[in-house]
């Protein structure tokens, strides 16, 4: 006969078995069911907290891990959890505090040190937060996450050498590396030798990072090819030194590289500094053909400025409720400038709220009409300006030398856009940024946008960003 403590011990093993599996509804359902033959299991809570954690069920989430510690404070990963989710919630003080209970239980936690660096980097405690890092990674040389977290903070304040070399910890490249089947460049002589860039995460990065390409092929590469999400396919058909533009999907191209490398991988092999960043601009276009058929869709808008607006990023960015705007209204002082006419480029999320009767000001909606970045590149070399959140769309302007408005917040400001500065040298001359002050609210923002705008529209006759 079976006691309901050992029914609860198998129904834990079958939930932790099922989470390895990632079969995360049918764990979540034997962690609930050991719970109800045992509630005092502990280790089921923790667990039960960290799957509905991972579905963003944060207040249930918070009440297992709270239950699972109050049953056993010792457990020092569900404190480190704990604090994670209070700190992804902003609710700093309550993080800061779990992660100092944890390292009072283990002090020689490179987990809880690595979560505490992050923690001070989000509350702008970077010399601190360096110290967390720097101690993680003394404690588990190998320990990626620490190293990957030193990436942004180094990389954010311009200590590109380390930077670039600490950006090398990160780990999603292992799925990719085993369908390619090909040795990872690293740096080795490419005169007379093949390669192929690969994938990296997002839109952006891909539009950021392809501009090395020309600098592979000045090293002599006597072919270059570049592995792209499909959108960007069409757009990358016009890079410069570009042998072979390959979409994901695409059909085998029966090619064999010499090496390949991830984006992000090749600054640091070709050992870029902030005064060495490949910057001459533009270094994407536009196809003629498509401009002229968007210059013709947007029509003549005589002597008016025309402003592309973008409010919304992908809402499965993990800060995304920091980098976007609430709604199109919250541009809405823009609205009240003279002699603009706007185009709202924003796809996907937020679209529609071009075409409501209720929008704020008057928008020309293109988004529905907007089948890849080919088209999106069309429609900006045909605009004076774009105004963005820190979107693909900011490094699509930059990119093709356009003026570009960048607003940013002031929560885990992505490290590319540096520390403090309204420039970037990634995209110098063509781009502005506009940065949240510690209130962490874009009202301050819009209004320095609407009354730089109006200087905008007032030179007109000499448009620089």
């Amino acid at each position: 006969m079976t006691t309901p403590c050992a029914a609860a011990e198998q129904q834990f093993y079958e939930g932790l078995r099922l989470l390895g599996l990632g079969q995360y509804a049918a764990a979540e359902a034997a962690f609930r069911g050991a719970l109800q033959l045992a509630p005092g299991l502990a280790e089921a809570h923790a667990n039960l907290g960290f799957l509905l954690d991972r579905e963003g069920r944060w207040p249930e989430a918070e009440a297992s891990y709270r239950q699972a510690l109050a049953i056993n404070p010792g457990q020092v990963q569900t404190i480190i959890n704990l604090g994670a989710l209070l700190e992804s919630e902003t609710r700093f003080s309550e993080a800061l505090e779990a992660y100092r209970q944890a390292l009072a239980l283990d002090p020689e936690s490179p987990a809880a040190w690595s979560n505490l660096g992050v923690l001070l980097t989000c509350m702008k405690q970077e010399t601190e937060a360096e110290h967390c890092l720097r101690t993680a990674l003394e404690l588990a040389p190998d320990y990626r996450k620490a190293s990957f977290n030193l990436a942004h903070l180094l990389l954010r304040q311009g200590r590109y050498e380390e930077g670039w070399l600490r950006m090398e910890s990160r780990d999603w490249y292992e799925q990719i590396q085993k369908h390619l089947g090909m040795p990872r460049w690293q740096g080795e002589p490419l005169a007379d030798k093949s390669i192929l860039i690969g994938l990296e995460a997002g839109h952006g990065d891909m539009i950021q990072f392809c501009r090395f390409g020309q600098r592979l092929k000045e090293q002599g590469a006597r072919r270059l090819s570049i592995l792209c999400h499909p959108p960007l396919k069409g757009l990358f058909q016009q890079l410069a030194g570009i042998d072979d533009v390959i979409a994901v999907g695409d059909p085998d191209p029966g090619v064999l590289w010499d090496y390949w490398t991830p984006p992000l991988s090749q600054p640091f092999y070709l050992n870029t500094r902030l005064d060495t960043i490949p910057a001459d601009l533009p270094y994407l276009q536009a196809e003629p053909d498509k401009i002229a058929r968007w210059r013709a869709i947007m029509g003549d808008t005589g002597r008016a400025l025309r402003v592309g607006l973008v409010w919304k990023g992908n809402s499965r960015f993990e800060n995304d409720a920091h980098r976007s705007l609430r709604s199109l209204h919250d541009l809405a002082p823009l609205g009240e400038l003279p002699g603009i006419r706007y185009f709202s480029l924003q796809k996907g999320g937020g679209e529609d709220e071009a075409t409501s009767p209720a929008a704020p000001f008057p928008i020309v909606a293109l988004g529905s009409q907007i089948a890849d970045f080919s088209d999106a590149a069309a429609i900006i070399v045909n605009l004076d300006l774009v105004i963005t959140v820190d979107t693909a769309y900011a490094h699509l302007a930059g990119a093709l030398g356009r003026p570009c408005w960048v607003m940013l917040p002031d929560y885990k400001t992505d490290w590319r856009w540096l520390a403090g500065r309204t420039d970037s040298p990634w995209y110098p001359g063509v781009m502005r940024l506009f940065r949240q002050d510690s209130s962490g609210t874009w009202g301050p923002v819009i209004a320095r946008l609407q009354a730089d705008l109006a200087d905008f529209g007032c030179n007109a006759g000499s448009r620089t960003a």
